[in-house]
């Protein structure tokens, strides 16, 4: 297994677990739209937190050397289902056509109050 942990230039981390790369698979997990050294949800609705989650995933990505077209399963945790279809659209807009597979999870109330988590499934090694 190899771990794989983004490098940051003081911008706004967000909260994450360093992907890991096992059997030509990239999992990356944990991602959550709050900062680990303040301890502060940003600012900002629904679609606000999907994007920082999914710009966490983003960086993995490209720590590890892999592409968002490389991904092939999602799955979103979202506090409220209701909210998924504005979650969706920031989905959408960030695989352009290439939209991997998602499992959309309900939760009552996510970690340290953020509202959007996402983990991907990503191929790497591939020949």
């Amino acid at each position: 297994m190899e771990k794989i942990t983004p490098q940051y230039d003081g911008e706004n981390k967000g909260h994450y677990t360093p992907g890991i790369i096992s059997n030509g698979m990239l999992y990356i997990s944990g991602q959550l739209s709050i900062d680990p050294d303040t301890r502060k949800v940003p600012e900002g609705g629904i679609k606000a937190h999907a994007r920082l989650a999914l710009e966490n995933v983003e960086r993995v990505l490209k720590a590890a050397g892999v592409s968002r077209t490389d991904i092939v399963q999602c799955r979103v945790y979202v506090s409220d289902i209701n909210q998924w279809e504005s979650v969706n659209n920031v989905y959408t807009e960030f695989f352009g056509e290439h939209k991997p597979a998602r499992i959309v999870v309900p939760v009552g109330k996510l970690h340290f109050g953020c509202l959007v988590e996402i983990e991907a499934i990503a191929e790497v090694n591939k020949q």
